[in-house]
């Protein structure tokens, strides 16, 4: 009698000791497909909020270990605030690796959307500040100026923005610098040149031509940005 009681004790508990298991198999296994389910809409889900095609006109740059986004807006001549406002950036102390940055116009297009206009030929006159800066942009870039009238050195600013160049308070290598009359050492029709180097200060060296004592040579000069002082280019 007692060892009958036994083995149904026995009995009961190997059932649910197998029901158990199934269970637990089972449980797991729903577990194991709602995270896998999960898993996979959410990846569609976080692609669908992630995905931000850029315009094909824009440049797509995708983030990198260590960028900035003022690292990424001095590469592409723009400032961090124009590339926050056009990503919608809350934070621009906040990018991720892998992140996709669209630089907005890079390449085809200049201020305002409109397609940059390339120039022709060198038409100033051999030897003046004019004629320099527009050849040497040519050797670095293999684009000339498009503008050639209203194009003394002070106007060139202007002129740029009419034909949709890029232009900032920023410098880079390459950049033309524009100086308006009497700023820097320039006389009353302006001056301008290109940069060959930024300084670690923030100054630049630039080339020029008609500058100095000996103004029928190419000379290099320091500059520094600041009023009156503005950086021209085509991309």
């Amino acid at each position: 009698m007692h060892m009958r009681k036994h083995q149904r004790v026995w009995q009961y508990f190997q059932q649910h000791r197998v029901a158990s298991i199934v269970v637990g198999h089972v449980i797991v296994a729903v577990v194991l497909g709602l995270l896998l389910l999960g898993s996979t809409l959410g990846t569609h889900i976080f692609g669908a909020f992630a995905q931000s095609p850029c315009s094909s006109s824009d440049h797509s740059y995708i983030v990198g270990s260590g960028n900035t986004l003022g690292g990424i807006a001095v590469r592409y001549h723009t400032t961090w605030q124009r590339l926050a406002s056009y990503n919608h950036i809350a934070n621009p102390n906040l990018i991720y690796v892998n992140q996709t940055i669209c630089i907005p116009g890079h390449g085809s297009t200049g201020s305002g959307g409109h397609p940059s206009v390339k120039g022709k030929g060198n038409y100033f006159p051999y030897g003046q500040c004019t004629w320099y800066a527009n050849q040497r942009y040519h050797e670095l870039h293999g684009i000339y100026v498009p503008w050639t009238t209203n194009a003394n050195a002070w106007a060139w600013t202007n002129r740029a923005r009419d034909f949709h160049w890029h232009v900032s308070g920023r410098p880079a290598p390459g950049n033309i610098i524009d100086l308006q009359p009497w700023v820097q050492g320039a006389y009353a029709l302006g001056h301008v040149a290109v940069v060959e180097r930024v300084l670690s200060n923030g100054h630049v060296i630039a080339s020029n031509m008609n500058w100095g004592a000996r103004h029928w040579e190419v000379t290099n000069v320091e500059f520094s940005p600041g009023p009156g002082v503005s950086f021209i280019s085509y991309y």
